[in-house]
């Protein structure tokens, strides 16, 4: 009745698992070659398939009974009956089961047999899914009296059930009534389950509800238990977490109890991670399994790996085995196992992950015999990989060599960047880079990349004295691991090259001129010439009377003996020894990095020279008909005599301070005044004087020093004949009394003379700022007296224009003859009209007029004035006076003065002025 009632039952279920597939068509075909792959080590069946036959497309598992029945697998139905569903470490699909599974053909506990189909589609339906039945046998003898097996997803352990004998005349009888006897005989066992909190038993039927699968062979009892369950516990073993089911299976008749422990236990972690190597530990005696321990003895140990032994797993494994521990270390990228690249947060890294099994044999008291099997998937966490960027560039090549690496076989390289533009590395190729793997000897590999120096994407950096820094800047862009996830990675890289070449200077002298050549070559990419502070520029060139030119190859710069940047290293009463400095700097940062110097010996008869210390130097000569003793020439204070002198000149040395050194401040200027002078001997030496032989000798020297800046400059020498020839200097006018007497006087003026910007006179140009004016356009001068004095009148004598600031340049035409406009083959003069404004106090104290060159002139111009300052006699005799006539219209000039006048001659300079093409011009420096 109970066999029928069974049989009834799993007709039911063959109904309910064919009915799913009522409506479908099922295809049943034989599987491609190469697709499935089987094996059976330690009694599981162990089948692979190949993933490259499910790339897009999707497939599920069915198991088919020993009865006819189909049932499909799940999650559920796995952990309960003995069966495994993951991928190995390649990604191919794996499926394990147990020889004891639900749904496996059991002969004599010897020969097992168990057929599965293989569902594939194109479609997550499954619908029109290729069926591919694959039957599967396997054979396992002699069995252990306890096997345990400690899978993904559940425990399993084997008993053996020993019956009692069997007489020889009843053996036939017996043995024909077993199998219909196995089949009812689940009904009557029961399962103890036992807790700290006590036992509970319950039947096996109950058990199959809570997840457990309980049966029994011919020989046989066994017990497959989720790890999760609520009768199992939580215990640690020497370091290792590990799950336990205690339970007793019992078979209870009235004849007979049978009483077997069905107690598993098995490890659920013991897995550490270094960064070179993956440990495995198990317990090596497990106190629920071996209850009285001092009778445990291991017999053998064993390792595998996918379900394939290790013959010799010392060669690339460390085993160890002590009597608490069974440890086993396994070096990552070890074969057998997968080290894959991947991408975490935008880290390169990479995961090992491995498919370990471990048989572990002892016998004890209590168990002749124990084989206890552990299969162990294990991964390990991210580990970081930075890739490391090398560069093995040889500076003499000119060309980055640069290495990024190393990735395993599974990183592609997508584009570089270079420049801000991404280049595959087949485009990469046409733009002149090389770009390639390197296989290493370990299996990894690298990419080479290769970028000439010139290439525009490479920076280039003045550094040091002579040297470029080449700078590379690359980013890749890289596909990393089965996914295919993108990682990128900029990298910069360097090279110093000792490539440029350091200017040499060549500095020569005439007898009037110091000359520096520097050759042009990547002059002003990398560096600009400075004289002490200042740039050499247009504006310097002018300011300070240099001449510069230019060719091809160099550039001549020429000094005059007395301008501004010289440097007297000896002064002295036989030679004059100068040196000229222009330092070469470094554009960005204005270091200093040489220095091209000029030194000569002059000799020259009339120099002065003032120190930056107010130290003033000066060699004066003899000029003087007849001559005079050099000897008695004096300073202002007669106690400062020459330093050294001979028949043609006398050498004066002395402090501004010393010497009756007068100071008057005039502009942005302070101006240093002093006079030497040789005192007449006159005959008779008492009373009115009545005769003399000597001339009267009188030289002016002036230093002018910036208020703002403590530069050197040198000042004139100016002679001082008895005709009375106006003294000059720079921007200044130096005059001399004309009031009779053995004994003049001297006064300075403080008269300038400037370039206004148009005819309206009321925007002037900077002294010392360089002027350009097209070619024919008017030039605008304005001659100012600087004196508070309201009753003196301002007077041009005599103007012209030459090419240098040279008072006696012989290359000058007229501009005004006796006050009046000079009008030539070469230019027109207009007067302005002056009066009272913000700017003009006294319209007698100015001058205006305006010059238009009536032919083309290029170059530069100098405006050269002699002037004269009146004043109206002291006592009036009510007639009209006035200061240097006026001028009719036959440009005749008319003198209507009819009293004597006092008045002061002088002599100003302006400019100068450049003149260029009509097209627009601007500044920049030279």
């Amino acid at each position: 009745m109970e066999a029928a009632s069974r049989l009834l039952c799993r007709i039911s279920l063959l109904l309910l698992w064919l009915q799913p597939g009522l409506g479908r068509t099922r295809v049943v075909q034989a599987a491609p070659p190469g697709f499935i792959e089987s094996s059976c080590p330690s009694r599981i069946f162990w089948v692979k398939l190949d993933k490259r036959f499910l790339q897009g497309k999707f497939f599920s598992l069915e198991l088919v009974d020993p009865s006819g029945g189909i049932v499909l697998l799940d999650e559920q139905l796995a952990a309960r009956c003995g069966y495994v569903l993951s991928e190995d470490v390649w990604g191919n699909p794996i499926f394990r089961a147990s020889v004891l599974g639900c749904h496996v053909a059991n002969k004599a506990d010897e020969l097992f047999s168990l057929t599965i189909n293989i569902k594939v589609s194109s479609s997550p339906d499954m619908r029109q899914a290729a069926t591919y039945t694959y039957p599967m046998y396997c054979t396992y003898s002699p069995w252990a009296p306890r096997e345990i097996v400690c899978e993904e997803n559940y425990m399993e352990v084997s008993v053996k059930s020993d019956v009692p004998a069997i007489s020889d005349d009843d053996t036939a009888t017996w043995m024909s009534a077993l199998p219909e006897v196995q089949k009812v005989e689940y009904q009557v066992w029961q399962l103890i389950f036992l807790s700290p909190s006590g036992s509970t038993k319950i039947m096996v039927s109950d058990a199959a509800k809570l997840g457990y699968s309980f049966n029994n062979t011919l020989a046989r009892v066994f017990l497959r238990a989720p790890y999760s369950s609520n009768e199992s516990k939580l215990a640690v073993v020497n370091g290792v977490s590990m799950s336990t089911v205690s339970s007793t299976s019992m078979y209870k008749q009235r004849w007979l109890l049978l009483l077997i422990d069905t107690t598993v236990s098995c490890p659920i972690d013991g897995t550490s991670f270094t960064d070179t190597a993956v440990t495995w530990t198990l317990p090596s005696i497990i106190p629920t399994l071996v209850p009285q321990e001092p009778t445990f003895v291991s017999k053998n140990i064993s390792v595998g790996v996918d379900g394939q032994r290790i013959m010799h797993p010392v060669q690339n494994y460390i085993l160890e085995h002590n009597k608490t521990h069974i440890r086993i270390t396994i070096p990552i990228g070890t074969a057998g196992g997968r080290l894959k690249s991947t991408v975490a947060n935008g880290v390169h890294g990479v995961i090992y992950s491995i498919n370990l099994f471990l048989e572990h044999t002892w016998t004890d008291v209590d168990w002749h015999m124990t084989k206890y099997t552990v299969i162990k998937p294990i991964t390990t966490p991210f580990m970081p990989r930075i890739p490391t960027v090398i560069n093995n560039t040889l500076p003499e090549k000119r060309t980055f060599d640069v290495a990024f690496g190393s990735f395993l076989p599974d990183v592609s390289l997508v584009t570089i960047t270079i420049g801000n533009v991404p280049l595959s590395p087949g485009e990469a190729e046409h733009h002149g880079y090389k770009v390639y793997e390197i296989p290493f000897p370990n299996g990894t590999k690298g990419f080479n990349l290769e970028v000439p120096f010139d290439d525009p994407a490479v920076l280039k950096e003045y550094v040091n004295r002579n040297e470029t820094k080449y700078t590379l800047r690359v980013n890749y862009t890289l596909d990393v691991g089965p996914e295919m996830k993108p990682y990128n990675h900029p990298a910069e890289v360097e090279c110093v090259v000792a490539d440029i070449e350091l200017p040499e200077a060549v500095g020569y002298c005439d007898k009037e001129n110091l000359y520096l050549a520097v050759p042009v070559s990547a002059l002003y990419q990398h560096w600009n010439l400075y004289i002490g502070n200042k740039l050499l520029n247009q504006q310097t060139v002018l300011s300070n009377r240099y001449l510069l030119t230019t060719n091809s190859t160099h550039l001549v710069l020429q000094v005059p003996l007395f301008t501004m940047g010289i440097i007297y290293e000896e002064v002295s009463f036989q030679r004059l020894k100068t040196r000229f400095d222009l330092a070469l700097r470094k554009a960005n940062t204005l270091e200093t990095i040489k220095t091209f110097s000029v030194s000569c010996n002059f000799n020259s008869s009339a120099f002065i020279v003032c120190y930056p210390n107010g130290t003033v130097t000066v060699s004066a000569p003899m000029k003087t008909i007849p001559s005079i003793n050099m000897g008695k020439t004096k300073l202002k204070d007669s106690t400062c005599k020459p330093k050294e002198f001979n028949e043609e000149q006398a050498f004066f040395q002395f402090h501004v301070s010393t010497c009756g050194t007068s100071l008057k401040f005039a502009g942005d200027h302070i101006i240093y005044e002093n006079e030497i002078s040789y005192e007449r001997e006159i005959l008779p030496a008492w009373g009115p004087p009545r005769i003399t032989r000597d001339p009267d000798y009188r030289l002016t020297v002036l230093c002018y020093y910036p208020t703002k800046e403590r530069l050197m400059h040198t000042a004139i020498v100016s002679n001082l004949p008895t005709n009375g020839s106006p003294p000059f200097g720079y921007g200044t006018m130096m005059v001399r009394s004309n009031v009779s007497g053995h004994r003049r006087t001297r006064q300075v003026l403080n008269i300038i003379a400037r370039v206004s910007k148009d005819e309206s006179f009321m925007e002037l140009y900077e002294p010392n700022l360089t002027i350009v004016k097209p070619s024919l356009e008017p030039m605008f001068f304005e001659v100012e007296l600087k004196d508070e004095e309201p009753n003196v009148e301002l007077h041009l004598n005599n103007c012209w224009m030459t090419g240098s600031s040279d008072f006696k340049s012989t290359s000058q035409w007229n501009i005004t003859v006796d006050g009046c406009g000079n009008e030539n083959n070469k230019s027109v003069t207009e007067f302005y009209p002056v009066s009272v404004s913000r700017r003009v106090k006294h319209p007698a104290h100015f001058k205006r007029l305006a010059v238009r060159m009536l032919i083309p002139l290029l170059g530069q111009v100098h405006l050269h004035c002699t002037v004269t300052v009146c004043s109206p006699p002291k006592v009036s005799s009510g007639n009209i006076w006035t200061c240097g006539g006026w001028c009719d219209p036959t440009r005749k000039r008319m003198d209507q003065h009819s009293e004597p006048y006092s008045s002061l001659h002088g002599y100003v300079l302006a400019g100068p002025v450049w003149i260029v093409d009509p097209e627009p011009t601007e500044e920049k420096n030279i």
